[in-house]
């Protein structure tokens, strides 16, 4: 018996495909764009024929509009999960990179040097993201011995429970790219937990991705 998790980062948001991009962490909680409006339109599409049995959601307000899109040929209800809430990106919310590397720039360097350990400024860390993701998808696991599953997160979170599967720290999740409404496959057989797809976005061609 095995059970597959579909890891869906969410849609677009306008903060996502503003250039440069903004911040949106946890307080800027943002409805998604048409743009990502249509994104989760063609997801759902994609795994309407994909038998799903749970739906499982961040309560953020852009990953529980993309859940709802795509659950809809599934008849299914949307399970918050707080647990796989967007990193805290404390006072940087809602602000670009070149205007953090401005104003904060101590701290952007300490960030930079390693996100493991040095947190977002009054926010987490990836290491904190990555012990609460792992407790989640672990237990969620283990709840669940066969089956599909939905799963609809954010950037932060995907990048650094995926980087574990690979192998990498948390230190290094910057290298796993997660574009929006991009899937990533996870298999749980015999004990043991493998990534088989990261980032599928071929669903989307045409559209374009987000940051």
């Amino acid at each position: 018996m095995n059970t597959t998790i579909y890891l869906l980062r969410h849609a677009a948001t306008s903060a996502n495909l503003a250039q440069p991009y903004r911040l949106q962490g946890r307080g800027l909680d943002m409805p998604l764009d048409p743009l990502g409006v249509r994104q989760a339109e063609l997801t759902r599409d994609y795994l309407a024929l994909h038998p799903i049995e749970r739906v499982l959601s961040s309560p953020l307000l852009r990953a529980r509009q993309t859940a709802e899109i795509v659950a809809q040929p599934h008849d299914l209800e949307i399970e918050e999960c707080p647990e796989i809430i967007e990193c805290d990106v404390g006072r940087w919310e809602g602000k670009t990179w070149e205007a953090i590397r401005t104003e904060d720039p101590e701290a952007y360097r300490l960030f930079e040097q390693n996100p493991e350990t040095h947190a977002y400024p009054e926010g987490e860390s990836f290491g904190q993201v990555a012990q609460r993701a792992k407790r989640f998808f672990d237990a969620l696991f283990r709840e669940q011995k066969s089956g599909t599953i939905l799963v609809v997160s954010h950037h932060i979170v995907a990048r650094v429970y995926l980087a574990g599967l690979l192998g990498l720290p948390p230190a290094q999740a910057k290298r796993v790219k997660i574009d929006n409404c991009s899937l990533s496959v996870i298999e749980r057989f015999e004990g043991s937990t493998r990534l088989v797809t990261l980032n599928a976005a071929f669903h989307l061609i045409g559209l374009g991705a987000a940051a």
